[in-house]
């Protein structure tokens, strides 16, 4: 096996969220639906960023944001999306750079603009998001760094590659290389109506051992499995071959494997301010935990940290250093 240069390696859509506070009320005007991922084009963008109030900009994207936590822990990471040689494109660039993550996929010199992600954060801390995608449709098969994703002890993936067809071909690339290598590869299942596009080839990749690690929450899981039942869920999602990390909001986590389901709590929080990037942050602490060859449980509790520390701010990076939290918590990696 190739050595292991990077702890954590992410594909994903690179986006700037464009985050703005407003009602529910702003949202039935819009017609948007509460708390769903919806693919708007360039124009839907521009009509909507115009009705918005006044907006944080701040770089995004599932696993950019994973991948940018997975640092904040002490992880060596890199990612890989495409944006364009654009203001925005220069922004994603600078931020996940910054954060001490190899990127070096190419710049899209034409084509679509930079994508972004129009957020809109109730009272609630609910986010509802609108994605221009952009640039990040023009991933290809050739952005994918073989050595990059040798050397990289876990590849993490999002669902969301797999709606333009090109970056899908990507996705699959990535992850021969990484099972050829002896890697683990992880899938995160981005978003319920994703799964509902996408419910049979997911459930294929997870049943070839196209992916060895899942991430979800209980409404993704619920989608994939086609019941309202959280037990019957469950009991499916054991009879596969994967490890699995379900999110439940305030009820916490669940670690699932053929041989046992895992509780963790969720760490108290303040107050929820941005549920935004909940789920990637989870992500990135149980990808840290596991990278350090901790248990089941500290992973958990490292991506319930994670986590918490998210939703207490607007926007989906960390603001305080997570290996520094996780140690006073008593969970130094």
């Amino acid at each position: 096996m190739p050595p292991c240069l990077y702890d954590v390696l992410g594909l994903g859509n690179a986006i700037v969220d464009v985050i703005s506070r407003a009602d529910d009320d702003f949202l039935a005007a819009q017609g948007l639906n509460k708390g769903a991922m919806m693919l708007i084009d360039e124009a839907r963008a521009e009509e909507l960023y115009k009705a918005m109030g006044p907006a944080a900009i701040v770089s995004g994207g599932s696993a950019a944001n994973t991948i940018i936590g997975a640092a904040s822990l002490g992880c060596s990471a890199a990612f890989i999306g495409k944006v364009k040689a654009d203001e925005l494109g220069a922004v994603f660039a600078h931020d996940i750079r910054a954060a001490k993550v190899k990127f070096s996929t190419a710049f899209s010199p034409d084509g679509a603009a930079s994508a972004r992600c129009l957020v809109i954060v109730t009272p609630d801390g609910q986010r509802t998001m609108n994605t221009f995608l952009g640039a990040c449709q023009s991933l290809t098969e050739a952005d994918v760094d073989e050595d990059i994703v040798k050397h990289s002890g876990i590849v993490y993936l999002e669902g969301y590659l797999w709606d333009p067809p090109a970056a899908k071909a990507a996705f699959v690339k990535a992850s021969k290389i990484a099972r050829a290598a002896g890697r683990k590869v992880a899938l995160s299942l981005s978003d319920s109506f994703c799964v509902d596009r996408y419910r049979d080839e997911f459930i294929g990749l997870i049943r070839s051992g196209a992916v060895n690690i899942l991430f979800a929450n209980e409404s993704e899981l619920h989608s994939l499995y086609q019941t309202a039942d959280f037990d019957t869920a469950v009991a499916q999602l054991r009879g596969e071959n994967i490890l699995s990390a379900i999110t439940r909001s305030e009820q916490g986590s669940i670690v699932v494997t053929r041989d046992e389901v895992l509780a963790t709590p969720a760490f108290p929080v303040d107050e929820v301010v941005d549920t935004t990037g909940a789920g990637d942050l989870f992500a990135a602490g149980f990808l840290a935990g596991l990278s350090k060859g901790k248990d089941l449980g500290t992973c958990a509790r490292l991506g319930s940290l994670a986590a918490a520390e998210i939703i207490q701010h607007i926007g989906a990076r960390p603001q305080t250093d997570l290996a520094q939290l996780a140690g006073q918590n008593g969970l130094k990696l």
